[in-house]
């Protein structure tokens, strides 16, 4: 993909970017390089290889579902300001 100095001007035009002429022609050059790279990668043939969740081989570790935390609802609502139903109810803040 060919970039020209007019792309990089309406592309910093349209994100309301100022740009120098200098600073134009340097965003230019490290484009190009990106585009460079981006051909060399989509031209590796990597219809053979498997796709990866993570660049390294990561196992999490799991452990057993089990309930380990007693349930405690009542303690927290009976310090609450107001309760009803089980529910905590808050003021109104929105009118």
């Amino acid at each position: 993909m060919g970039l020209s100095l007019d792309d990089v001007r309406r592309i910093a035009y349209l994100a309301r970017i100022a740009i120098t002429e200098e600073e134009a022609q340097t965003v230019l050059q490290q484009l190009t390089g990106i585009f460079a790279l981006i051909e060399k990668m989509q031209a590796v043939d990597t219809r053979d290889i498997e796709p990866m969740a993570h660049a390294q081989d990561v196992v999490l570790r799991l452990r057993p579902d089990e309930v380990t935390e007693t349930d405690q609802r009542e303690l927290f609502q009976s310090i609450a300001p107001r309760v009803e139903a089980g529910l905590y109810l808050v003021p109104k803040v929105i009118e």
